[in-house]
């Protein structure tokens, strides 16, 4: 395993950059990265609409997150892949599909998120807000979504996670992800085919791991300081 890592470590890495396209665990992660960050104003948009007293924009929201939740991100992915030429003209690149894909799939989730921060709060926050003159757009804004995204964090970071996971479906449309790497030197050593998807999995143990005890210790961080509050 350890002349494995030796003569494989940078390709597992970084793929075939600087003298090719940027792969492997450095690809994962911007694809993750990315994906979280783009994905969050469109979570915000749909959460903050699915909490609307308005039914006209509240219902049809309601449906596009049932419907794209209750979709495995596979065909989401197919669906950006064969959906994106048709709109842009021309082929779209395996990195930009399975962003689209992400951007779509995690947009859904995190807006489930941010409906649940909302929720979590005491009652009378946003009638509170109303009542010291602010219009609902300003309560949510100044009022309520601050102190939501604050109770968030712990579970934007576990979908962080998640993404991380997700960004291995990329190997079904050739995208150089870690795992799509894993699969080219298996092909390159063929006899050590343990050792190499084992690696795999620790390196996504690790790096998952590594962010659940992170995202359980901001939920804890933030239970005690509402302990402090209360007391």
């Amino acid at each position: 395993m350890l002349e494995l890592i030796q003569h494989y470590w940078v390709y597992f890495f970084i793929g075939q950059y600087p003298n090719g396209p940027l792969g492997g665990l450095a690809l994962t992660l911007l694809l993750a990265a990315l994906g979280l960050v783009l994905s969050l104003p469109l979570g915000l948009l749909l959460g903050l609409a699915r909490v609307s007293p308005y039914r006209a924009l509240r219902w049809p929201v309601t449906a596009l997150v049932y419907v794209v939740r209750g979709t495995p991100l596979l065909l989401v992915i197919f669906w950006a892949y064969f959906f994106l030429p048709s709109v842009t003209g021309h082929k779209t690149d395996q990195f930009t599909t399975m962003l689209a894909a992400l951007v779509i799939f995690d947009g859904v989730h995190l807006a489930e998120i941010v409906r649940a921060g909302i929720h979590g709060l005491p009652a009378g926050q946003v009638e509170s807000a109303r009542s010291l003159g602010l219009g609902y757009a300003a309560a949510m804004r100044f009022v309520v979504l601050p102190q939501a995204l604050r109770n968030m964090l712990p579970s934007l970071v576990n979908q962080f996670v998640s993404t991380i996971k997700e960004t291995s479906l990329g190997y079904i449309i050739g995208l150089t992800e870690v795992a799509f790497i894993a699969s080219q030197v298996n092909v390159q050593v063929l006899t050590k085919s343990t050792e190499v998807y084992f690696l795999l999995g620790l390196t996504y143990f690790i790096l998952c791991f590594g962010l659940s005890r992170f995202a359980f210790w901001l939920e804890q961080r933030g239970a005690g300081q509402k302990r402090v509050i209360a007391a």
